[in-house]
Parts: C-alpha cells; structure tokens; sequence
C-alpha cells in the first residue's frame, strides 16, 4: 500500500463527514480508503499518451436552441383564475399577521 491512511486521517474524514464511527467502522474504513487510493495509483499507472482528453464518454454537442416566446403573454386568462386581482397580480387573502 503505497499510500498510508493515518489514524487521524479517518478521525478527520469522519469530522468532515458528521459521522460517528466504532472502532471497527474506523478500521473498515481505514482499509477500504487504502484501496481506493491503490486502485487511483494503478490508474495513474497507465499509458494515456493516445488518449483525447474528454469532458464527458458520449460525444456531446450543443443541444441549445434560441428561446423563442411560442405561447405570449396570457396574463389576463391566468389572472381569470385568482379569487382576486389588482395591477395584473393575484389578490389572495392574509395568510397570518
């Protein structure tokens, strides 16, 4: 394990985290980090000199469209529905004080 996962290394993920851990969940999770961390060493191990740089694994392309107003201004027959209106807002009774 070329990376070491200190004791205090778990006790300050775990602050981070909000996470009260037993002793046993400290262990576990001291292993379990160890390995990530190996596994994260053996992909920094490899060979990506013919690889192209990506953002995402499936081609994207822009999707965006122009925003074009399709339905207007229908203010008057949505206010049609308010139990009140004033200066084109609804009215509705208090709530609270």
């Amino acid at each position: 394990m070329a990376n070491i996962i200190t004791d205090e290394t778990i006790e300050y993920v775990g602050i981070l985290a909000k996470l009260a851990l037993s002793e046993d969940e400290k262990k576990q999770a001291k292993k379990d980090m160890g390995r990530m961390l190996d596994y994260i060493d053996k992909l920094a191990a490899l060979d990506t000199t013919e690889i192209e740089p990506m953002s995402h694994v499936f081609s994207v392309q822009n999707v965006f469209r122009e925003d074009v107003v399709t339905n207007g201004d229908e203010s008057e027959k949505t206010l049609k529905n308010a139990p009140g209106e004033k200066d084109n807002m609804f009215m509705v009774p208090k709530t609270f004080d």
